[in-house]
């Protein structure tokens, strides 16, 4: 099985198609995530380089309330300049005992919500082509407003509460587009609800 830290597991290394790496470092750095540069050898001998995001393990939480509507979050993106509706998500923290320590915070911190029971979903990476982010997926169930936010310096951020139905609507006529907030509501409603 894969690490949850991008890493690869020996079956994978041995697989006729995996690339050898044969240096890797940081090209780049800034607060929340590295660029890495990796020298790399293919399958057929070709020698090559390969640029990638380095990310840090993250969460992210589908908080359903007693009534069961989905808490949701607005925030500004800078990358698509816009604000975009999601699901409560952050990177893990070292002080974090686990991931489910972890998803509590960033509910809490970023929503003011807390929840009466949490269940992990399903873990991705949602874009192993370009970076080795892996994010847990959290159910969040009995969520009331009883918590304190906190928000980080630089994040912009509105509550608020939508139907499942209504979500799942706004995924399909893509004026959802936050890809982890549509495969977490996707994932839920195909295999758990």
């Amino acid at each position: 099985m894969p690490d949850d830290t991008g890493g690869e597991d020996d079956a994978d290394a041995r697989d006729d198609i995996a690339w050898e790496t044969t240096d890797s470092d940081v090209a780049y750095t800034c607060p929340g995530f590295d660029i890495v540069r990796d020298e790399v050898v293919l399958p057929d001998g070709t020698e090559s380089d390969y640029d990638y995001l380095d990310d840090d393990p993250a969460v992210v939480v589908l908080p359903f309330t007693p009534e069961g509507d989905v808490v949701v979050i607005e925030e500004w993106r800078q990358a698509v300049k816009r604000v975009s509706r999601g699901l409560p998500a952050g990177s893990v923290e070292a002080d974090d005992v686990d991931l489910a320590a972890a998803a509590r915070r960033e509910l809490e911190e970023e929503t003011g919500y807390e929840a009466d029971a949490l269940r992990a979903l399903t873990t991705i990476e949602p874009a192993n082509g370009i970076s080795n982010a892996v994010h847990h997926v959290f159910v969040a169930e009995g969520c009331t407003p009883t918590g304190e936010r906190d928000l980080d310096f630089n994040e912009s951020i509105r509550v608020d509460e939508t139907t499942p139905a209504a979500l799942r609507d706004a995924v399909r006529e893509g004026t959802c587009r936050d890809g982890r907030t549509a495969l977490a509501l996707l994932y839920y409603e195909a295999f758990e609800a």
